[in-house]
């Protein structure tokens, strides 16, 4: 009976001796796939430095899916535009901030612009990361009729709403 009693404990060693040197190969295996620093040092070090990695990995996988999923719904990018309606008396001046994918149609604003008795003398746009500027220049097409900025003002911001 002692020599079976032997014989599992000599198994058990080797079965032992098996699984550390598994597990060796696979965490060697996984520091090889993992960014690590110079100075780790340690086996525990290693494991705490994978955790992190993959940790780290994982929360910006998420954060990406959220912003996928955020552009594909047209979330993103999308901010309101902005109107500003400046009285340089007998002239205005009207400048529109809007994003990229802000969606009215610039013909629109130069329709309600001449609506309200103005004649448009220059206007330009220019593009500045996902912001578009433009910069509409007008005047009173009639002196004597005079410009109601407010109006104007009101209008464009119903429009490009």
């Amino acid at each position: 009976m002692q020599s079976s009693g032997g014989t599992e404990k000599l198994e058990r060693k080797t079965v032992e001796k098996n699984r550390r040197i598994h597990m060796k190969h696979l965490c060697s295996k996984l520091c090889s796939l993992i960014p690590m620093s110079k100075n780790t040092i340690t086996q525990q070090d290693q494991l705490d430095q994978a955790f992190y990695y993959i940790k780290e990995l994982k929360e910006r996988v998420d954060r990406l899916r959220e912003l996928k999923e955020m552009r594909s719904r047209g979330m993103i990018g999308f901010r309101p535009a902005q109107v500003e309606v400046r009285n340089l008396d007998p002239n205005l001046e009207v400048i529109l901030v809007c994003g990229s994918r802000t969606r009215f149609m610039f013909h629109e604003v130069i329709s309600v612009l001449e609506e309200e008795g103005v004649e448009v003398i220059n206007a330009s746009f220019s593009t500045v990361g996902d912001r578009i500027f433009h910069s509409i220049h007008c005047q009173a097409i009639s002196t004597r009729i005079g410009l109601d900025p407010s109006r104007i003002d009101q209008r464009l911001k119903v429009l490009v709403r």
